[in-house]
């Protein structure tokens, strides 16, 4: 167990911490931008579209290429991959290219395996984060990661980090019926842990992370502001807010 200092309040007796993975661990823009501009590259090439048009592509997955931020009304770093796919597969039909969802399956999956070569340009950790979940191993507080990513591609960012083997267990949106806010990965990774909801904690920078919380009823839901969610949308849903993990202490 382990209790967590937030400013000036302690939540006390804490034996899991579960952690969104984009934007909480990891930078999130730099990731999801990245990701999206390989799955635009090969469309493309695939396809053979217009440079004129990329730009909207990637906005209808998420990502504000002009303000280089994620949507916070978006799809990509929030919600299932397929929601995504069905971005990219409405902006193709909205430039005239017809029934491509067969194309984007095979598009996402070559951008997947492009990406694995990329990896040190696509992934940064988070000032702070490292430190944080070594406290929380030391300290024998179980670390869990439950993410709107493939839980294999979550793997492979958290081997990247250098914190995979202190990550007890790691819940992707593939692996549920419903994703955030839903409570189905919080209940999963309980399950898996033993730990009681009353002695678990969520971290997350989106409204769906603080809503996933409530909605599985653990001891606190914590906001981080990533950029995606302002603090007065985290503030609405919980008394928590930091601006990175870094202001988390281990007591």
């Amino acid at each position: 167990m382990a209790d967590l200092k937030i400013h000036n309040e302690t939540i006390k007796d804490v034996g899991l911490v579960i952690f969104d993975k984009d934007g909480t661990l990891m930078n999130l823009y730099k990731y999801w931008s990245g990701m999206l501009t390989f799955r635009v590259d090969i469309a493309q090439r695939k396809l053979g579209f217009e440079d004129v048009h990329r730009k909207g592509i990637m906005y209808a997955m998420g990502a504000d290429t002009d303000k280089e931020r994620l949507r916070s009304d978006g799809q990509v770093g929030l919600k299932k991959r397929e929601i995504v796919m069905q971005a990219m597969t409405d902006a193709l039909e909205n430039i005239g290219l017809k029934d491509t969802h067969d194309v984007c399956i095979e598009i996402f999956r070559e951008a997947d395996e492009m990406s694995i070569d990329h990896l040190p340009e696509l992934i940064e950790p988070i000032a702070g984060m490292n430190s944080l979940v070594s406290g929380l191993s030391r300290r024998k507080c179980m670390i869990a990661v439950a993410t709107t990513d493939k839980s294999e591609r979550a793997r492979l960012a958290l081997k990247h980090l250098g914190i995979n083997d202190m990550i007890d267990v790691v819940v992707g949106a593939d692996m549920v019926e419903h994703s955030k806010p839903a409570p189905d990965m919080v209940n999963m990774v309980l399950e898996k842990t033993g730990i009681r909801k009353e002695n678990a904690v969520v971290v997350g920078d989106a409204v769906t992370d603080m809503e996933m919380g409530v909605n599985a009823g653990v001891r606190a839901s914590i906001g981080v502001c990533s950029g995606l969610t302002s603090r007065d949308d985290l503030l609405r849903k919980t008394k928590y807010v930091i601006e990175d993990v870094s202001e988390i202490r281990t007591l």
